[in-house]
């Protein structure tokens, strides 16, 4: 009877020693505890734990992590960028020393039931806790779920850019400013870009001068108030006086709408901007702050409206990833982030399910039927289109043909040949370019053509490279 118990103790030992150990057992992670310092406009919890004592407890980038926060426990990674997440997704952000909680074009705050925003018609917004609830008195704790265990997304999703105009190959891709020219939208009739008003990412002043040589007349700003435009208008060192007279004439909408866009209020707010476009004249311009979220909802909803493909809403989409964060397309990179943000907005707007396959559905019918569900008559929505659909180019000055020169017979005069090249200067870009020789943007992709030899990427173009003009 001893030999046998000592042959099952010895097997157990041998068992002990061999089995597999997860990480998190190998490793000891301390419990953090701690509470909520603020909650953001958004919806964020900003948390009084330290990230430094996150660090210290062995947390890394890309682990998976339990967060209880007032008696609700959330499984989210543990991150640098809301963009390391899907849209929709938890992420525990670790913004420049602060911890931040939050939904990836969400609202924590409310999804949790934590607060209620209320809003008050300046634009402010004050958090309202259920009965007999404080933010002082909401608990956090954070824990260990997983080590790395979203690690390989995390290097996915990792997106970094400059603010720097140097870094960017004209001041259309820095300003995130572009024609959208697909399906039966007229020439010049709708463009997106980054603020041209709010100059916290530095590039106000650039999308200001492109709206002006644009021609715009109709602004919908997703992201401000009218209270927030005119604290930017009154800021030292304002510099969008364009945009500043169309504001000051009423050709402004300011919507300051969030960033889930599946809320009734999003949904809602966005349809007082299209009814704004359907009651005045283009061009149209489209931006939020960066162009890339709310404009890329709104301006992907308005190309399937007017007809584009699933190909061309994803890649107008994604040249805003091409322009900020010099993606490639095709990469693993770019699919992820296509798939995760692209994807997840025209399924919102279909409806479809979730792996649909979206190049299969008819995206004009399912943007009219998101249009109308949001509040617009079908008389409006009509209007919108027929505005969408017109051509707002500027007609070009001609100038008068001289009289030729009379000259002897035997000697006819030289012709001078005409102008046939042109000189990249600084701030060009191929639409720019296009504009000044043709009149029009959305010809830009004839120079490209003409010019493969020295162009590899049309975004991508150098001071003194001399272009071939095809001929107007």
């Amino acid at each position: 009877m001893k030999k046998t118990a000592s042959l099952f103790l010895a097997l157990t030992l041998v068992l002990s020693l061999t089995l597999p150990v997860s990480a998190a057992e190998e490793t000891s992670y301390p419990v953090l505890e701690g509470g909520v310092q603020e909650i953001q406009k958004y919806g964020n919890l900003v948390l009084d734990i330290d990230p430094a004592e996150v660090e210290k407890g062995g947390y890394t980038y890309g682990d998976l992590l339990c967060l209880t926060v007032d008696g609700t426990e959330y499984e989210m990674p543990l991150c640098t960028n809301y963009s390391d997440v899907d849209t929709g997704s938890l992420v525990l952000r670790d913004s420049e020393g602060v911890l931040i909680a939050a939904i990836n074009m969400g609202d924590f705050a409310t999804t949790s039931g934590l607060a209620t925003k209320v809003a008050a018609e300046d634009g402010s917004y004050t958090w309202v806790f259920p009965e007999g609830k404080s933010l002082e008195d909401v608990s956090v704790t954070l824990s260990m779920k997983e080590p790395g265990g979203y690690y390989d997304q995390y290097l996915i999703h990792q997106l970094t850019r400059t603010d720097n105009r140097a870094d960017y190959a004209s001041d259309a891709v820095f300003a995130n400013f572009r024609n959208v020219a697909v399906g039966d939208l007229g020439e010049n009739a709708l463009f997106r870009s980054s603020s041209p008003v709010n100059n916290e990412l530095g590039r106000a002043s650039y999308a200001d001068a492109l709206a002006k040589a644009s021609n715009i007349q109709a602004v919908m700003n997703l992201a401000d108030s009218d209270a927030l435009i005119e604290s930017y208008i009154a800021a030292d060192g304002f510099n969008s006086p364009y945009y500043q007279s169309l504001f000051e004439a009423g050709k402004v909408k300011a919507l300051n709408l969030g960033v889930d866009f599946t809320a009734a209020d999003f949904k809602s707010g966005l349809a007082e901007g299209l009814r704004f476009l359907s009651e005045h004249e283009g061009p149209y311009l489209v931006h939020c702050n960066e162009g890339k979220d709310r404009a890329g909802f709104a301006s992907a909803l308005l190309e399937c409206l007017m007809g584009a493909t699933y190909e061309e809403v994803v890649a107008d989409y994604m040249t805003t990833y091409v322009n900020y964060y010099h993606l490639e397309a095709g990469s693993e990179q770019y699919e992820a982030v296509k798939n995760s943000n692209i994807v997840s907005i025209l399924t919102t707007i279909t409806g479809a399910k979730e792996g649909t396959d979206l190049s299969k559905v008819d995206l004009a019918a399912a943007a009219a039927d998101y249009i109308r569900s949001a509040g617009l008559t079908q008389a409006e929505l009509d209007a919108l289109r027929t505005n969408l659909s017109k051509d707002y180019t500027l007609p070009t000055e001609e100038t008068p043909a001289e009289p030729p020169e009379e000259t002897p017979a035997e000697e006819p005069a030289a012709q001078t040949p005409p102008q046939n090249t042109y000189t990249v200067a600084s701030g060009d870009c191929l639409w720019s370019i296009a504009q000044k020789l043709y009149g029009t943007g959305t010809r830009w992709p004839e120079l490209y053509e003409a010019n493969r030899t020295i162009i590899h990427d049309p975004n991508q173009i150098q001071i003194g490279q001399v272009l071939t003009v095809p001929a107007a």
